[in-house]
């Protein structure tokens, strides 16, 4: 299982989600392990039967309003209530005082008390945007990521079949290189695949026979890209006498990556091929598709098929015409 300790939480978005510790210490006795936020009001109120303490708890102006409303004996028995449980953090929102028994009960129990001074919704936003993005399932994969046209072209293959020459020519041509060799990628929501590069070799590439090139130093900033979404897979293989290639299209197959399915094309090797321009037919033929609304391979299979109907019927009228 994923975890996210506070501190780590609190190092990368002190700045952008504005906050402070209110507590002695970021060590928390249960780390973050899920996306989801809660709202305590009605545990504090004493309804604790769909309490979710793995969650990180909002304090808002609600939650704190109706704590105002109670006399000290009170609050301390709905804190002591929330306390109970184990929970990883504590984010009191808008800047708000909260009650200084909550804060000594935190200290006790080992859970972290941050502040914000944003306004409760946008801080919900913002939190839970990172907190998806740190959880979101991630893998990495052997090839090469190449944005052409405007789609996500991730280039596979064995080792030496050319994945590494094929992406510098697209990139020659006018495409931006996302990554190379390792591709790392992370399925957001509404599987949706987002290809990055290896933070210390980002658009480096190794060229057999030359060694290690900066892509950026040599074609310019317009020839990279930091991220992009991973729509096909073109499957670089040695042609074989034996496979049986796709030759029409109408047949399409499909890669899983993450549980998530996006079209997968073979293309077979052979010296004097030239993969680049395939690898952007590609790239226009998915936007046809996606755009276009209709496939190319079934529009021509359909219109055999009316073709050969009225031929069809044309020799029936030709046999009956007898005058």
């Amino acid at each position: 299982m994923q975890t996210l300790s506070v501190a780590r939480l609190f190092e990368d978005q002190r700045q952008e989600l504005q906050l402070e510790s209110l507590t002695e210490s970021l060590a928390s006795s249960r780390e973050i392990t899920v996306s989801d936020i809660h709202r305590p009001g009605m545990a504090l109120m004493g309804f604790v039967e769909n309490f979710l303490p793995e969650r990180i708890q909002i304090l808002a102006q609600t939650e704190l309003t109706y704590l105002a409303t109670l006399s000290p004996e009170q609050v301390r028995d709905a804190v002591d209530r929330l306390f109970q449980f184990s929970m990883p953090l504590i984010v009191v929102c808008k800047g708000l005082e909260v009650p200084k028994v909550l804060i000594e009960r935190a200290n006790e129990r080992q859970v972290p008390v941050l502040r914000t001074t944003q306004s409760t919704t946008p801080f919900i936003h913002l939190l839970t945007s990172y907190l998806d993005h740190m959880f979101a399932p991630q893998t990495t994969v052997h090839g090469s990521l190449v944005d052409v046209y405007g789609t996500g072209l991730l280039f596979t293959g064995s080792s030496a079949i050319g994945k590494s020459e094929t992406a510098l020519d697209l990139v020659e041509r006018g495409h931006r290189l996302v990554a190379d060799d390792v591709v790392t990628i992370t399925r957001r929501h509404g599987d949706v695949l987002i290809g990055t590069g290896n933070q210390l070799l980002r658009h480096h590439m190794e060229i057999r026979g030359l060694g290690i090139i900066d892509v950026q130093s040599i074609f310019g900033i317009r020839s990279i890209r930091l991220q992009k979404r991973v729509e096909v897979e073109v499957n670089l293989a040695e042609w074989s006498a034996s496979e049986d290639y796709e030759r029409v299209g109408l047949d399409e197959h499909k890669s899983s990556i993450l549980g998530v399915e996006i079209p997968m094309v073979q293309v077979p090797i052979t010296p004097g091929k030239n993969i680049t321009v395939i690898g952007e037919v590609i790239a226009l033929n998915y936007l046809v598709k996606v755009y276009g609304g209709y496939s190319p391979a079934e529009r021509l299979n359909q219109h055999l098929i009316e073709l050969m109907k009225r031929k069809s019927a044309a020799r029936a009228w030709v046999r009956e015409d007898t005058e």
